[in-house]
């Protein structure tokens, strides 16, 4: 039987520490070559109207999950399959957003473990939607923050993420008026934006700064400007190769030239130990994040053992009817 496993289940069964925990360890798992991932795929109808696939496959842990999702008129849908691989069943439909959330800023609490400076207590988060709460939310779980500033462009939707999330993490967190205002003297910054052009100024970065730059994904888009970009001593990426097809921030900063593609590091092979993260607290790194979906198969792994022990979900009975035979039999 294949559990349907709806959003507000997935709301009560995953947690942000065990997001964290499932993204880090899958990270190793394929630094070591134990986990496959096949980048984004995207075809676009009518339009700006995608559909959007991406999958992994964890050879030890033994499952494969594809994501799947729309973008029509504005609204996003996401859905999950998990597969097991010894029975080839697919054992679970996932709605995903609020996953895909929590898996996007369970990457950057990891990315911020290992490269922010080890004294870095102050933060700025660039956007205030429903990615800029979970960005901000794991950031905090992995640094003792102690300032937190955060800009939007809507006046009255940033006062209600501030007061949001400062009741939900436990630490103040002020509204700046501009994003320039935010970042300055801020050790780590979070753009978590829709944003073309953009809206974080290397000159206004402090020394030894942490980005996680996570909104733009397509090869038009950026959030940093050159500056930014250029000012980094590290930049570590999800996938290279998802990378050179939809990370805007790098692909425009670039400038075409496939020189400094060589230098960009993978987040798993920095939690792996294969390579460092920083070497000083005056370096300044950048983690470019696209969203890849071995992070989407090590929550849906955490979301479906918790649904069976806790008897969380419907059966839905898909391929009943049909179990042990062929089309030729």
């Amino acid at each position: 039987m294949t559990l349907h496993i709806n959003e507000a289940e997935v709301h009560s069964l995953l947690t942000m520490p065990m997001a964290i925990d499932a993204v880090e360890d899958i990270s190793r798992k394929q630094s070591g070559g134990e986990v496959v991932v096949h980048p984004r795929r995207r075809f676009e109808f009518h339009k700006g109207n995608f559909f959007h696939y991406m999958a992994a496959a964890d050879y030890t842990a033994g499952f494969i999950a594809m994501k799947q999702y729309t973008y029509v008129r504005g609204k996003l849908q996401f859905i999950v399959p998990l597969y097991e691989m010894s029975s080839g069943n697919l054992l679970a439909l996932i709605e995903a957003d609020y996953m895909g959330q929590l898996r996007t800023g369970a990457a950057s609490g990891v990315a911020t473990k290992y490269m922010a400076a080890q004294n870095a207590r102050s933060c700025a988060i660039i956007g205030t939607g429903g990615q800029a709460k979970t960005q901000l939310e794991a950031i905090a779980a992995v640094k003792p923050l102690e300032i937190i500033h955060a800009y939007g462009r809507d006046p009255k939707r940033r006062e209600a993420f501030c007061l949001e999330m400062s009741n939900r993490i436990g630490i103040p967190v002020h509204a700046a008026s501009s994003a320039s205002e935010a970042v300055r003297a801020a050790h780590i910054v979070c753009t978590a934006t829709t944003a073309t052009d953009p809206v974080i100024k290397g000159a206004d970065l402090e020394t030894g700064v942490h980005i996680n730059a996570i909104g733009a994904n397509h090869a038009h888009k950026r959030e940093l400007d050159d500056e930014a970009v250029a000012s980094a001593d590290v930049i570590v990426v999800d996938s290279v190769e998802q990378s050179r097809q939809e990370a805007g921030d790098l692909i425009i900063a670039f400038h075409g030239d496939d020189d400094p593609w060589t230098g960009v590091k993978r987040l798993s092979d920095i939690v792996a130990g294969k390579v460092t993260g920083r070497t000083s607290d005056s370096e300044a790194t950048l983690f470019k994040s696209n969203g890849i979906a071995s992070w989407d198969l090590a929550v849906a792994i955490k979301v479906y053992q918790a649904a069976r022990e806790q008897k969380v979900g419907r059966e839905l009975p898909l391929f009943a009817d049909f179990a042990g035979t062929t089309a030729f039999e």
